[in-house]
């Protein structure tokens, strides 16, 4: 695991649960708004990294204090040896949530048929005319609409959600993305924020 940031403990990213946040470093969208482009690049700068059995020696330090792990990024469905991350991250009694941008469906859906997620947040970046602006790439959309379908349909607690950067979206666009997606599956506005410091080890 490329794992470019750690946070030992957040109150708002796993809802009704304390968790520990940890950073994928590479992400394959480059949003304009984004609040983590530090974690944008596959190559992080020497010594940026952190060590993947680090990470989970923190972790296991803190059972007891914590119920949850939150694997955000960056865009971790990239990340190749993920679902064996998450193995061991269950395996130390962690409940996990994945924060994801939805691109890569089939990775999704092999960690659903595993059963190593508890929650997923997906980010939905705008209406479909609109998101490859707010995703800064060319994007495939049928993927995004594809991993929002199967969340839905995996029986699993699960959120969609939009920030809103000024500028970029309006009241319109908010109502054509809640116009896309599943029928009773919840989705929540985020407001911008400029800036997000991955914590590190220290």
């Amino acid at each position: 695991m490329r794992i470019g940031g750690y946070q030992p403990v957040s109150l708002s990213d796993y809802p009704g649960r304390i968790a520990a946040v940890v950073f994928t470093q590479g992400c394959n969208f480059r949003c304009p708004f984004c609040h983590n482009r530090r974690l944008w690049p596959d190559a992080a700068h020497p010594g940026q990294l952190l060590a993947e059995a680090e990470v989970l020696e923190r972790l296991d330090r803190r059972r007891g204090k914590l119920d949850s792990v939150v694997i955000s990024g960056g865009e971790p469905t990239l990340q190749p040896d993920l679902a064996c991350f998450l193995s061991k991250v269950r395996r130390l009694g962690f409940a996990v949530k994945l924060d994801t941008n939805g691109s890569r469906p089939d990775v999704l859906r092999e960690l659903l048929a595993a059963r190593l997620l508890d929650f997923v947040a997906m980010d939905i970046k705008a209406p479909w005319h609109k998101y490859e602006l707010l995703a800064g790439v060319a994007v495939n959309t049928t993927d995004i609409a594809t991993s929002m379908q199967m969340l839905a349909a995996s029986g699993i607690p699960h959120e969609f959600r939009t920030t809103v950067p000024p500028g970029l979206l309006n009241e319109d666009d908010l109502a054509g993305i809640r116009a896309i997606l599943p029928p009773g599956s919840p989705h929540r506005r985020q407001s911008y924020r400029r800036v997000r410091r991955p914590g590190n080890l220290r």
